[in-house]
């Protein structure tokens, strides 16, 4: 019989259990009688321990040059592809996700490690005139001090490091606290910024329920600073927790993304990029389309183009090549996928393709569902509001492209959005009047690149931007300095 590892928190450089002497498993979507090991589940004593370790560790990592502290982020890039098919595998494993998504996401992080590692040359200041001219004037960038990183389950890897990577290079020392379903990559995270060589207490780790070690991120005013990624519900809440005292906040949350589909379009390639952006890895990106937007005179043909595609997917088992989709992420998932599909049928909107479970064979030991196509669906409809984070897209009808615009940006959120079309003043247009965060001109919803800033508007973000040219900006607090010989 095999024994399953039971896994520690990271605390001070070291693996230590939880206070409580409780544990958490951590099981394989694809097949939930298989336990890949067991986490501690802690409490706001375990998070006060971290963040006395991270404490004792600022003051050094502060004043270490940041020049050598992107030679961790250099070494880091090393580590991880030394290692992306056994990062992939458990990544497959945890999470459920194709094998092939799987090692793209390690290959995204690694070109984001490359953006990041170069950033460490950007933290400078500036210097500006004085009144007086004897005094010369300029500005310089500090670090915060202890940091919370909260990371989602649906790119356990990429997530973390877009964030750990940019706090711990702007100086600051951090406490991370990952999705419970993907605690062993985060294990792996900590076991590669250790062999990169961070510094004891630089970054440590807490597992176990956001519910606990969330509510101690949000009420502990040590944590200067905190960075969220997950639903726009838990992210809001948190944010007043931050703010409330002081502390800045910065999350990444829900969408319901729109892709518009003009007449004009190259229809292959759209309804392609919508499988591409709404389908694949089970539509659990928040970047995902969810929502297509057709003129009603193409609405028949976008929808029977849509389904002969999603008819086409093959789900199952990710380590499988063959396969385009694996398991849904956990229980909860499928379970909000059913309760979404049962919905959509009582509200009246008619099912083109899927709404079930794959429960056949070796499936039925796993979370299998269907690729959904849904069309007939009323723009106030609960389906066409509120984020599902499945592989269900619907289809809404407009008489008009001003009507497609009005329908896009009726929603709460804000996060991501896209147009197929050959008309420039139309894409212009789109541009300029649709309110998201990200946007996309013939090129699917949740496509993106590290070098460019990333966010939202509405309930889809709170805070500065991650990634590109902003990076920095959250983790780092500017400093006005007047000298006078």
């Amino acid at each position: 019989m095999t024994t399953i590892k039971t896994y520690q928190n990271y605390i001070d450089g070291k693996w230590v259990s939880s206070v409580t002497g409780e544990t958490y498993p951590s099981t394989n979507p694809a097949n939930t009688e298989e336990v890949l090991g067991y986490f501690q589940k802690s409490n706001e004593v375990d998070v006060q321990r971290a963040i006395e370790s991270a404490k004792k560790a600022f003051p050094a990592w502060a004043k270490t040059s940041p020049i050598k502290r992107g030679d961790v982020l250099f070494q880091l890039i090393y580590l991880i592809e030394q290692q992306k098919e056994m990062l992939a595998n458990i990544i497959t494993k945890e999470v459920g996700k194709t094998i092939s998504a799987a090692r793209n996401e390690v290959k995204a992080t690694v070109q984001a490690l490359k953006h990041f590692s170069g950033e460490a040359n950007r933290l400078s200041g500036e210097t500006v005139p004085a009144i007086d001219p004897n005094t010369f004037a300029c500005t310089i960038q500090e670090p915060l001090g202890v940091v919370g990183v909260v990371t989602p389950f649906n790119f356990p890897l990429g997530i973390a490091i877009y964030k750990i990577a940019p706090s711990m290079l702007a100086g600051n020392t951090i406490i991370y606290k990952p999705a419970s379903d993907t605690s062993l990559i985060a294990v792996k995270v900590i076991e590669l910024f250790e062999q990169a060589g961070m510094p004891s207490g630089v970054l440590n780790l807490i597992t176990g329920p956001g519910s606990v070690v969330g509510e101690a991120f949000g009420n502990s005013p040590d944590i200067k600073a905190v960075s969220f990624t997950g639903s726009s519900d838990v992210g809001i809440h948190l944010g007043k927790q931050v703010t409330a005292r002081g502390g800045k906040m910065q999350a990444e949350m829900g969408g319901k993304n729109a892709t518009i589909i003009l007449e004009d379009a190259h229809l292959e390639e759209a309804v392609q990029s919508v499988v591409i952006s709404g389908f694949y890895n089970n539509g659990q990106s928040c970047t995902g389309t969810s929502r297509v937007i057709v003129p009603r005179s193409i609405s028949q043909r976008v929808t029977k183009m849509l389904v002969e595609k999603a008819k086409q997917i093959k789900v199952g088992d990710g380590f499988q090549e063959t396969n385009d989709n694996g398991a849904v992420a956990n229980k909860h998932q499928l379970d909000t996928y059913l309760h979404y599909v049962n919905t959509a049928i009582s509200e009246g909107a008619v099912l083109e393709y899927g709404g079930k479970q794959l429960t056949e064979g070796d499936l039925a030991k796993g979370y299998f569902v269907v690729p959904t196509v849904f069309s007939n669906v009323a723009k106030n409809s609960a389906i066409a509001k509120e984020e599902i984070f499945g592989p269900v897209i619907v289809i809404m009808e407009v008489d008009s492209y001003d009507e497609a615009i009005v329908l896009a940006n009726d929603s709460d959120f804000g996060l991501s959005s896209a147009i197929f079309t050959n008309d420039l003043q139309k894409a212009f247009y789109f541009i300029r009047n649709i309110e998201t965060g990200v946007t996309h001109v013939n090129i699917p919803s949740n496509h993106y690149e590290n070098q460019l800033p990333f966010g939202g508007k509405k309930t889809s973000s709170i805070g500065p931007r991650e990634q590109g040219s902003t990076a920095l900006d959250f983790w780092l607090e500017t400093k006005t300095v007047y000298i006078k010989p």
